[in-house]
Order: C-alpha cells, then sequence, then structure tokens
C-alpha cells in the first residue's frame, strides 16, 4: 500500500542508480510467513528488515501493491526478488549489517524511505519494568505515539498494551487505514507492542489493527492518544506540545495553603456551551475576564477528555489523554488553562474513572478479551449508564487511571481533579440487585480493589502535584473520603455535601408556610458538617432532567422566587464548608441548563423587560464573592467545629436561621437568614457581649439586587447580650464588629 507523498520524509538525496540485482534470500517458513501476513506474528523484525546469512546480508521488507522494491547502500540500489504477498528480499555479499535505505516505487512514483525494521527497540527496559509493576507514573511518556528522534532519523514511535493480541499492526492515513505494511513487535512479558515508524510526524491519524487470540482482526484508537479526531471521527492524531507557559507565578504559589484553609468558590462551566461556538483559545478571551469580574477563585470545568456523544457532557470517555478536539488543540487548552492561572483563577476538571462506553473503537474488550474491564460480566456492567466499569484489580490498568490523573495535573497545570461517580466505584452492589454481584473476601460489599486504587491515586497526585486537590463526588456515608490514606481514609482534600444539597433545596422548595415543618433539612447538616471536608454544590445535576433551574425551584411569584434565590445564595456562602454554583445559576436562569444552548445570556442584555432583575442577582453574587474572600471566617476555620455556633437554630416558626463565623484570631461574622416572606422588626439573637457595635455588610434584600431594601442601617449595639435586627424577608443579611 502506497504511503501518502505528505507522510514520508524527504529522500536523502538522489535516488541511487539502479546496481546488479540481490542474489535469491532464503525462503521462509511457511508458519511465519502465514503469521506474518496475517498480522498475527510477534515479532516482525526477526523476519523483515536485514539479517546475516550465509553468504551476506538478507534483505526482506513487506511492501504491499509496491511494483518494486529496491536496497539502497553506498550510492547503489540493488532490486529486491518479490516474493508475493507484497514481499521483496534478497541477499547482499556483505560483511555486517550496512546503513541502508529502500526504494519502493509505486506505479511510476519511486520512494526513498528508511525501514522501519532495521530499527532497535525505542522503549527502554526501565519503563517495560515500570509498566509491569504498575508503577509508571508518566506512562504517557512510555506508551501511545511519540514524534521522536531515534537512531539519528525523524519518526514516531508507537507502543500500546494489548497483552491478549496475537499480532498488533498499524493503520493510518499514510497507509490508506491497511495495517499490512507495519506489523509491531511484542516486548516480552510486558504486553507492550512496539514499532518506530521513520517519516511519520504531526498531524498523521492512525489505529492500531488488532488480531485476537480467536483470530478476529478489528482497529482500535490508541488508548494513550493524545489528540483524537474530532467526533463523530475516531482515528487517533500524532501529536506533540510546543506551548510555552507564562503561569510561573501562579504555580509557584498555587499550594501555599491548604485548600480547606483558603478561599475556595468555584464557577462550574460547560466548555461547549458556555459560549457555544467558541473555541480554547476564544474562551481564554472571555470566560477568565468574566469569573475574575464575579470574584470566583476557580472553575470547575466538566469533562475535557474526549468524548464520542456531545449530549453526555463528557462523561462517556473514550479518549482518556485527549482533550476534546471539538474546541481546538491540547496545545489550545493549555493556552485556555494559563490564562485562567494569569487571571488567578484555579482550573478544576471533572474526571470520569468510574466507567467507560463500550463503542468498540474504543477501550472495550480492547485486544479481543475484557482488558480495561473486569472478566466478569456481572462487575464489568454498570447496570445504570450501559457502559463497561475499570478492572481496578488489574496492576496496569490501576496505573493507566492514576497517570492519567496525573497527566492533567502536570501536562495542562491543572490544580484539581472532580472525581465523579466515586460511590458507584465504592460499592460491590451499586445499583445491583441480590445475585448480580459477589461480596469482597470478608463478606462485606466494599470494592476493596476500587478503594485501593482511589488511595493510590490520591496519595500519587498529592506527591507529585504540590497545591492540586482531588474533590469526589460521593453521595453516601463512607467514612474517611478526605481522612489521609495513612489512616484509612480515601485521601480527598474536599468532598461534595451532597446531603446539604439535597436537604436545603427540598427545604425552600416549600412554601413558606410549610418551612417550619422541614426546618431541621436546613440544620441537620451542621452534625456531620466536620466528618469530612465538604464543598457545598449546586451543581449541573441539579438543573436538568426536569428538575428545574435554581430559581424556578422556588416557590411563589417571580420577585419572590428571586428573592428565594438571593437568601439562599447568601445562606449557602455562609455555611461552613466551599461553594460550587453551576454555569447561568449566577443570574437566575429561569429555564433548565441545555447543552444545545448553554446559558441564557440574553436575559441580561438591555431591553429585556427583566434584565435588571437578572443583573441584580448576578451583582449579588460577585458582591458574595468579594466579602467571602475578605472576610477569613467564612473560610479559614471550615474544617473546625470551634469556627461555628449557633445563634438561632429552632426559630422553626420564624423560618429564621442565624450562626456565627469565626477566623483563626477569633473575629466573627454573624449570618442570619429570614426564609418568610415578612419583615420582622425587633427580632432578638442572643449573640453575647463579645462585639461592642454590628454593622452590615451584605443584605441579599438591598435595593441593587431586586430587594426591597429592608436593611439596618448604622452600628447596632447589643444589650444585654441580645441584638435587636430588623430582618428583610426572605433574606440573608451578614454582619461584623465595628467601631461606635
Amino acid at each position: 500500500m502506497a504511503l501518502r507523498d505528505t507522510s514520508l520524509p524527504e529522500p536523502s538525496g538522489p535516488v541511487p542508480a539502479a546496481s546488479g540485482p540481490a542474489g535469491a534470500a532464503p525462503a521462509l517458513d511457511p508458519s511465519d510467513r502465514g503469521r506474518l501476513l496475517a498480522g498475527a506474528h510477534h515479532d516482525p523484525h526477526a523476519l523483515l528488515g536485514a539479517h546475516p546469512v550465509p553468504g551476506g546480508i538478507a534483505f526482506r521488507a513487506l511492501r504491499p501493491f509496491a511494483r518494486a522494491v529496491s536496497v539502497a547502500v553506498g550510492g547503489e540500489r540493488h532490486p529486491l526478488v518479490p516474493e508475493g504477498d507484497g514481499l521483496f528480499s534478497g541477499v547482499l555479499p556483505l560483511a555486517s549489517v550496512p546503513g541502508y535505505t529502500l526504494v519502493v516505487a509505486y506505479g511510476d512514483t519511486e520512494y526513498e524511505v528508511h525501514d522501519p525494521y532495521r530499527f532497535l527497540p525505542a522503549l527502554g527496559e526501565f519503563d517495560l519494568h515500570l509498566i509491569g509493576e504498575g508503577r509508571h507514573e508518566q506512562l504517557w511518556k512510555a506508551l501511545g505515539a511519540h514524534p521522536m528522534t531515534h537512531q539519528g532519523v525523524s519518526g514516531t514511535r508507537f507502543t500500546v498494551w494489548a497483552p491478549n493480541a496475537r499480532g498488533v499492526r498499524i493503520a493510518g492515513d499514510f497507509t490508506y487505514w491497511d495495517g499490512t505494511a507495519f506489523p509491531m513487535r511484542s516486548l516480552g512479558s510486558s504486553g507492550v507492542w512496539e514499532l518506530f515508524l521513520p517519516g511519520i510526524g504531526e498531524g498523521a491519524r492512525y489505529k492500531f489493527e488488532i488480531t485476537s487470540q480467536y483470530g478476529h482482526r478489528f482497529l482500535k484508537a490508541d488508548p494513550m492518544a493524545r489528540l483524537a479526531e474530532e467526533p463523530p471521527n475516531t482515528a487517533s492524531v500524532v501529536t506533540a506540545s510546543a506551548y510555552e507557559w507564562g503561569d510561573q507565578e501562579w504555580m509557584r504559589h498555587r499550594g501555599d495553603t491548604p485548600v480547606h484553609r483558603a478561599p475556595f468558590s468555584v464557577y462550574e462551566v460547560h466548555l461547549p456551551s458556555w459560549r457555544p461556538g467558541l473555541s480554547y483559545r476564544q474562551l481564554a478571551e472571555e470566560l477568565p475576564a468574566y469569573v475574575k469580574d464575579l470574584g470566583f477563585t476557580h472553575v470547575e470545568l466538566m469533562p475535557v477528555a474526549e468524548h464520542p456523544y456531545g449530549p453526555s457532557w463528557g462523561y462517556q470517555v473514550t479518549s482518556y489523554y485527549a482533550p476534546t478536539a471539538r474546541l481546538g488543540s491540547p496545545d489550545d487548552f493549555r493556552y485556555l488553562v494559563d490564562s485562567l492561572h494569569r487571571a488567578g483563577i484555579g482550573v478544576i476538571m471533572d474526571w470520569v474513572p468510574a466507567h467507560f462506553p463500550k463503542d468498540d473503537w474504543a477501550l472495550a474488550r480492547f485486544d479481543g478479551d475484557p482488558l480495561y474491564e473486569p472478566g466478569d460480566a456481572r462487575r464489568a456492567e454498570h447496570p445504570d449508564w450501559g457502559t463497561y466499569t475499570f478492572d481496578f484489580a488489574r496492576t496496569e490498568v490501576r496505573n493507566f487511571l492514576v497517570a492519567n490523573a496525573v497527566y492533567w495535573c502536570e501536562e495542562f497545570h491543572i490544580d484539581g481533579l472532580r472525581v465523579d461517580a466515586v460511590a458507584s466505584m465504592l460499592y460491590l452492589d451499586y445499583s445491583r440487585d441480590s445475585g448480580q454481584w459477589e461480596p469482597n473476601v470478608y463478606g462485606g460489599r466494599e470494592d476493596l480493589a476500587a478503594m485501593a486504587f482511589l488511595q493510590e491515586m490520591n496519595a500519587t497526585v498529592y506527591r507529585r502535584c504540590p497545591g492540586v486537590v482531588t474533590i469526589a463526588e460521593e453521595s453516601t456515608a463512607w467514612g474517611g473520603v478526605t481522612r489521609p490514606t495513612d489512616t484509612g481514609g480515601l485521601g480527598f482534600g474536599l468532598k461534595w455535601n451532597m446531603g446539604w444539597m439535597h436537604d436545603s433545596l427540598e427545604y425552600v422548595s416549600h412554601e413558606p408556610v410549610h418551612r417550619k415543618y422541614h426546618h431541621h433539612e436546613m440544620t441537620f447538616s451542621m452534625v456531620y458538617a466536620y466528618s469530612e471536608n465538604y464543598l457545598l454544590p449546586i451543581s449541573h445535576d441539579e438543573v436538568v432532567h426536569g428538575k428545574r433551574a435554581l430559581v424556578s425551584k422556588m416557590p411563589g411569584d417571580w420577585w419572590q422566587r428571586r428573592a428565594n434565590v438571593r437568601a439562599y445564595l447568601g445562606f449557602m456562602w455562609a455555611h461552613p464548608g466551599k461553594q460550587l454554583l453551576f454555569m447561568g445559576q449566577e443570574f437566575a436562569q429561569g429555564a433548565e441548563w441545555s447543552e444545545k444552548h448553554g446559558p441564557e445570556w440574553w436575559l441580561l442584555e438591555e431591553g429585556y423587560h427583566s434584565a435588571g432583575d437578572h443583573r441584580g442577582v448576578r451583582d449579588l453574587v460577585r458582591d458574595l464573592n468579594a466579602r467571602y474572600r475578605a472576610t477569613p471566617a467564612l473560610w479559614q476555620r471550615d474544617t473546625d467545629p470551634g469556627g461555628f455556633r449557633w445563634v438561632a437554630v429552632d426559630a422553626a416558626e420564624d423560618n429564621v436561621f442565624a450562626f456565627l463565623r469565626f477566623d483563626a484570631e477569633g473575629a466573627p461574622l454573624l449570618a442570619v437568614s429570614n426564609f418568610s416572606p415578612v419583615v420582622r422588626h425587633d427580632y432578638r439573637l442572643a449573640v453575647g457581649d463579645d462585639v461592642v457595635a454590628w454593622q452590615e455588610v451584605l443584605n441579599t434584600d438591598a435595593a441593587r439586587y431586586g430587594g426591597g431594601d429592608v436593611t439596618s442601617p448604622g452600628p447596632l449595639k447589643p444589650v444585654e447580650g441580645c441584638l435587636r435586627l430588623t430582618l428583610p424577608p426572605l433574606a440573608t443579611v451578614w454582619m461584623v464588629p465595628c467601631l461606635l
């Protein structure tokens, strides 16, 4: 099969003049020949290339559809003898293997190329040792497609782990997707196959043509590809980074303060729909400025890794090492991260190690047998999503995932990984009925292999990448999710507080007259608030699939719904734990999120009759973040019970909640929420006499936010330990000490 001109190196000079033909080479063993042509030979380098034989050096090349092949040595070329089926061979009377090239003729065109089968393996023994041990923490540097110079020749090294395959070949646009010419060699017991292809460089599209132990042949995308074609195309693409980072200052200081003792408010973004149609580089011109203006400390990107089905939002990953090509190249994605860092914004990325789709060109039954997924179909099938789960007990699979976590942090400067669907990994019986799962060796339902994997992943990321935080989306009462691994915990830095999210949204969805019966739903979170390091999430999951947008969950008329949202956000930002808010909710978008259309930005445009209402909510979010970041009491002791004290915990009849937050020096902030639609005059709160006077610093009922402007101006002095306030309706007020 002819090579594409664009993928070939320039000839080293004029094609050598023809000389005498080579002599006849020893015939191949029929078994070897058959396996070679069938793509099922483990060592094609033993059959192809140049080898000493009696009488000289035998040369053999496999070039399907070539008209003729010659060996060029010392400025002369020697035609090889056709053996049929694309094989050409001959013997030259030489004492040792010389430097040589091949001259391959297709029709009337000749190409001078280097022979891939004259090169030593381009992957070292130490790499293979680490792969075998499952300890290659930079696995992406060993496996996949890597442009490089090998033995003085430019090309690409291809490597793939396929231990059950009988043979592996490379097919690409440079072979018209026929893999016959380029069988790979097996590197012993490692299960790794390797081939260095001279002249192949960046931009070449490729797949691995695998022959299974059952004789089936199929094409698979590279599991370690660092770039994939834009869907619906599925090929892997050879790539190398040339990006020069400009975020040195950010990287130098991002680990100065542990996350749980630092301000941490997150804006969750689905990149393809935030501003539909924008590329990574175009997003870099708009997203950092928007997030910085609103005062969020971090963005969380819904999965960036390549996925075939857009409406999956990235949670059905097929190329774990490739940023989606829908928005640009890997270096374009680096540019976006760099731009966010230079704006002072951290970048968290959703990471999906719990499951992967069954697409036949991707990871599923990669070499013809279960490989990345367990062999037991009951364990392999994920019942909720029609996907496969990873085999966390397999050394190489665990290594694939641990290295992938490190890859995003090291290669793309990602500051945090939010790990999706952790609960589905931890329990053997997750969404499974009796008979569909087997207990662990201790008779329990815990997946011990998944637990060990998460511990290894967290420990490795924290060791290699100072300042990075891992965040668990874990919805059960599993103990020690954020406890260090050396004390038996899973080792995450933060955990999504799903209980707080469900309870608080349930509370605010009720009409105010009924809220007194659900008062505990807003206070129960403090019973367990310090059992883990928590993040409070109002994520994309809460504003899709019939759950309604945040403002649409609220009861009452339009004014009351917005007031409820403002009061809720004020309560949320003051509550112990970090915060996360999904895009569109920062300006009270009324419709559910759609990945096709993204946020309803037109609601903010001049001329829209309610634009001021939506801008008011966004102004509040901006002020919440600004006051939050400036007030250590709201974040410095998030994991310390001494940093919180209830002031009004049982005012169910009033729908009022009040509490104090304290910073490391004991300086307080008082947060009071009134979730009833009436003004409460002269409301008494027992705050004590430690503070001489209090000053209102934030009021979600302020006119600039769209409220009724019921405020408490001027310093307020406690009398006999009681502070008398006027509480605005459906509002949250923050107060701090002040001087009289």
